[in-house]
């Protein structure tokens, strides 16, 4: 058995769920629930107004309710009396003072009514609210966040945090405060109601708390560790489809169906017996509370039949006393329910605030705009590590002349894409400077930085949306006819014309109804079209075959012709025309020059590029 649970630990650990479309974990608990709701309550002080008049109306229907058990057993009293009077021959049955008694309780339980719509609206609007409020904030804050945040976290964590727990916590919000509310009012008002009554059948239905309490408590520590386990559970099937959906090409391949089938049997298993144990201890909680409640009953009964038999209370308080006791196991179970809403709601509430905690981008306070100045880049004993005490890029030197072509090669590893974070302010240096046109970049805004360069990535981004919009993302004013004309620049304008709806073909979201080296194209042609002052090109030709790269390598020279570049590349055939070469090792600049100079070196270079045509001569043997 403890096998069993040390695999179930693992598989939570690995299998949780956090994606997009991710449930909070029943009884998942904040790790500070006092912390968690007091910043959520800070939050909704914006609310504060809606917030108390909703907790007012609450206890108003509630306390409305309460009253009307009370009220409607005069009717009962009265009714009663007046057959006996009947049969003794005595009077009769006043149905004027029952009917004022049935319309003041119609007219109680209609205020109750109007108060639980009032605060169910308000409720409602309130919870709608922070939600909204915490999406937008969340979204603000990813706009301010360091780029490092997102390289260290998952992108489905992310998301989740904006999704799931956001939506986790308005439902609980709205759901577990107003039953709390509602709950404990009951509770404290039905005592004092039954009170008012007798206090001996009072003290006979609050021997049902502790009895209440102690099952309730143990059906719920019984089925807690199968809730987990079912959710567990679940998490690694949910991993199984995405896994085996998202790699159904390399399963097949590997005639890896069997294995995978059984994988998912075996799991599907596990959570079908979890499951089934969840549900079925959780829906004992019911009947239990409802035998309970039926004890109570039977006990009020026998002892208010003795009490009415003596005088002592009337037939409609105990009519009504009933109807109380009804009323207060009902929240009680409500309350051991709203228990884990709460729970759920703080842990969804810890982690929305634990992303808008995260550090953020340093203030900035520019002092000039980039602009105004050449572009002229020098890169001035550069110094860098995404750990501080771990540098990537140790001591960086290097001038590059407006118009020039820079390339940056080196095994991989070297640090060539971290320079280009650097030179888009995606991160500051630690040490030394980067200056454009002799004013360091950090005298500038980061957007105003950024609006400098046109990017083109080995890794290719699309959205969904028509091939028009993704090419005229990088210009969004831009006319059809300048989309067209970097379309045609980057040699993507025939593959256009041959799509269903040529520049109105929608790319769905992850962009597979197109190849990968069409998608490298496109994001050209939107670099073309953004027709920025520098270009930085990181394995931009990766995707395509020979013929298409050079094609589109002339494109390349013209756009670059000019404007200040810098290219990363592993095929150094790419860059034989480069102004400057730089080849990088361990952070460091080892050689720089010409294609032809690095070559007579006999050096790195030298060496990196030879390679490819050793490594070409082994695979033709």
């Amino acid at each position: 058995m403890s096998a069993n649970n040390e695999d179930l630990k693992k598989v939570t650990q690995r299998r949780r769920p956090h994606g997009p479309g991710a449930r909070m974990m029943p009884g998942e608990k904040a790790k500070d629930f006092k912390g968690s709701i007091g910043k959520l309550v800070r939050f909704m002080g914006q609310f504060k107004a809606a917030l108390v008049l909703a907790i007012i109306f609450a206890i108003g229907s509630a306390a409305f309710n309460i009253v009307g058990p009370k009220v409607l057993s005069q009717a009962t009293t009265e009714l009663f009396e007046g057959l006996v009077a009947k049969v003794g021959g005595t009077g009769g049955i006043d149905f004027d003072a029952i009917a004022g008694i049935i319309a003041a309780t119609l007219v109680l339980y209609l205020v109750s009514a109007a108060c639980s719509f009032v605060q169910g609206w308000m409720m409602t609007s309130v919870s709608q609210r922070t939600c909204y409020g915490l999406r937008r904030a969340i979204a603000e804050k990813i706009d301010r966040m360091p780029v490092g945040y997102f390289e260290r976290n998952s992108t489905g964590d992310t998301l989740s945090r904006i999704t799931n727990d956001v939506d986790t916590l308005g439902q609980s919000l709205n759901q577990g405060v107003t039953q709390l509310i509602t709950s404990a009012t009951t509770i404290v008002g039905v005592v004092i109601m039954m009170l008012t009554i007798n206090p001996l059948l009072t003290g006979i239905t609050v021997l049902i708390l502790p009895v209440s309490l102690a099952l309730i408590f143990t059906v719920v520590k019984a089925s807690q560790k199968h809730f987990r386990a079912q959710q567990a559970m679940l998490g690694a099937i949910n991993g199984q489809v995405e896994e085996t959906f998202s790699g159904h090409a390399i399963v097949r391949a590997f005639n890896r169906e069997q294995a995978v089938a059984e994988t998912f049997g075996k799991t599907n298993a596990k959570l079908y017996e979890s499951a089934w144990k969840s549900q079925f201890l959780s829906g004992l909680m019911q009947p239990i509370m409802n035998f309970v409640g039926n004890l109570g009953y039977v006990g009020v009964a026998l002892a208010g039949s003795v009490l009415a038999v003596q005088g002592v209370i009337t037939v409609g308080d105990i009519q009504a006393f009933i109807q109380y006791v009804k009323n207060f196991t009902q929240p009680i179970t409500q309350l051991s329910q709203v228990g884990n809403v709460l729970q759920q709601m703080a842990a969804a509430a810890e982690r929305i605030f634990a992303f808008l905690e995260e550090p953020e981008l340093e203030a900035e306070k520019p002092t000039a705009k980039a602009a105004d100045v050449d572009c002229d880049v020098e890169f001035d004993h550069v110094r860098f590590g995404y750990d501080p005490d771990k540098p990537v890029i140790g001591d960086f030197s290097a001038k590059v002349r407006q118009g020039q072509t820079v390339a940056l090669v080196g095994p991989t590893g070297a640090g060539k894409t971290t320079m280009v974070k650097l030179l888009m302010r995606f991160y500051d240096v630690d040490a030394g400077a980067i200056r454009l046109g002799g004013t360091d970049i950090r005298e500038f805004s980061r957007t105003d930085v950024r609006n400098q360069f046109g990017m083109v990535l080995q890794d290719t981004w699309l959205f969904n949306g028509t091939v028009r919009d993704n090419i005229a993302y990088g210009k969004l004013d831009a006319t059809d006819a300048e989309v067209e004309a970097a379309a045609r620049a980057a040699y993507v304008h025939h593959f256009i014309t041959t799509l269903p709806h040529g520049y109105d073909t929608v790319i769905n979201e992850d962009a597979s109804n197109i190849s990968a080296g069409q998608r490298q194209l496109l994001t050209i042609a939107r670099a073309i079209l953004a027709d920025r002052r520098m270009l930085i090109l990181d394995e931009a030709t990766s995707s395509v075959d020979t013929r298409t790269e050079e094609r589109i390598q002339k494109a390349m020279d013209n756009l670059m012709e000019g404007r200040t570049s810098f290219v990363i590349a592993h095929r150094l055939s790419t860059i034989k025309n480069a102004d400057l070469i730089c080849v990088l090792q361990h952070g460091d600049i080892v050689e720089q020059g010409t294609h032809e100079e690095l070559l007579s070196l006999g050096g790195v270079y030298a060496e990196l590029y030879n390679s490819q045509f050793e490594e070409d001569g082994v695979e033709d043997e």
